[in-house]
């Protein structure tokens, strides 16, 4: 009986490279779902070929804590593998064990290996495996639930009631284990945030002023979707009395993002003809967690929606960007296979001003990729302004894939 539920937006990225010579790396914040990804991954390379000989090897259980660095992963893979055949080799959380690529590197110049991954760590790819292994790898980058998997994972319709859901709790799968109940989901996301402060960053990055790391998550959290820069946080804080330099904003903004809590989103001109040094976007990489820091209310919900759409795109394999000339913003400009669409979020198109706004930003961009303005007006059917189409998020967050 299977212990998972499939997941055909990842998996069909992988099934290419089922076999091949290339370490297939999975990342992502933890608890996204990885290790279930690993387990089918498993599963068909077994349904296809059950001779072949599997090493599973989980650095989140205690029976392989011996497992530290390359010289005992070594040990363990030459004792498991035996002396012929096809070798399946899994390693879950690989970042916890020391330079574990120059195992990696020697395993994968051997034809009888096929090798898998996964990293809670944005610098598994940009350090070790990079250097190491240039060109001997394949990155597939995991999220939570989108919501159309949100909705099977909980066998809900799609409905107003089910997407109110989605947007307070969130895609972390392991939730389908829990009563949805916003004091329950509450403990078990703060816990899942408190695992990767302390872990991935506080103890990685030797993080010392670990009250500023705190208050600095709850100031992204509370500004989601606002242009923020490490030297307005800097000076704010200074007007607080608080003394934190710059450069300390930075390396712990980094932190953070090398830790999958939040993504960075970098501002372009709005037709991409230049890309903005100071000042970006930061949203969270599971919206319940932000909600968890933040609390959810209905003040919020335009930066959460904004959040969800950016995860959304991302999901979708698009590469994103916020546009930005002058006063006028775009929130995403996102581009995928030489194709660009651009979107603007916004909760209700309750006024004048909004309405002319969101679509007037839109209207000024000269080229003929499809634009979009995505609310959670009362609507039912997808309509046009001038060719923008105007759309539902949940029509959007089913569409747009």
């Amino acid at each position: 009986m299977n212990l998972y539920i499939a997941r055909p937006l990842y998996i069909d990225k992988i099934k290419p490279f089922i076999g091949k010579s290339l370490i297939k790396v999975l990342t992502g914040q933890r608890r996204v779902g990885k290790s279930s990804l690993l387990m089918q991954v498993r599963d068909i390379i077994l349904e296809g070929e059950p001779e072949t000989n599997i090493i599973y090897i989980n650095k989140e259980l205690s029976e392989f804590s011996s497992i530290s660095d390359s010289g005992s992963l070594f040990e363990y893979v030459s004792a498991n593998s035996g002396p012929k055949g096809k070798v399946a080799l899994f390693i879950d959380e690989v970042q916890e064990i020391e330079s574990f690529e120059k195992v990696l590197r020697d395993l994968v110049t051997r034809n009888n290996f096929d090798i898998y991954c996964t990293g809670s760590n944005a610098r598994l790819l940009s350090g070790e495996l990079a250097t190491f292994l240039s060109g001997r790898y394949i990155e597939i980058k995991v999220f939570g639930l989108s919501y159309n998997e949100f909705m099977m994972f909980h066998k809900l319709p799609d409905s107003a009631d089910s997407f109110m859901s989605y947007m307070k709790f969130g895609g972390l799968p392991y939730l389908i284990n829990l009563e949805m109940d916003s004091r329950i989901v509450s403990e078990y996301l703060s816990s899942i945030y408190n695992t990767i402060l302390l872990k991935d960053v506080v103890a990685r990055f030797n993080v010392r002023n670990v009250k500023f790391l705190e208050n600095l998550v709850a100031f992204l959290a509370g500004n989601v979707g606002s242009i923020v820069s490490a030297k307005k946080i800097s000076d704010f804080l200074k007007s607080q009395k608080i003394n934190i330099s710059t450069q300390v904003v930075i390396d712990y903004l980094g932190y953070l993002e090398t830790s999958f809590l939040i993504s960075r989103v970098k501002r372009t001109g709005i037709e991409g003809k230049r890309v903005f040094e100071i000042g970006e976007k930061y949203y969270f990489e599971d919206i319940g967690i932000r909600n968890t820091i933040a609390g959810f209310a209905a003040t919020d919900y335009n930066k959460i929606l904004e959040n969800i759409v950016y995860l959304h795109l991302r999901m979708a394999g698009y590469s994103v960007t916020v546009g930005k000339d002058g006063e006028k913003e775009i929130d995403f400009i996102a581009s995928r296979s030489g194709e660009k669409i651009y979107v603007q979020v916004t909760y209700l198109l309750a006024s004048r001003e909004t309405i002319d706004r969101e679509f007037g930003n839109l209207l000024e961009i000269p080229d003929n990729f499809p634009k979009y303005v995505v609310t959670m007006d009362d609507m039912h059917e997808t309509t046009t302004f001038k060719g923008i189409n105007r759309l539902h998020v949940r029509d959007f967050c089913q569409m747009i894939v």
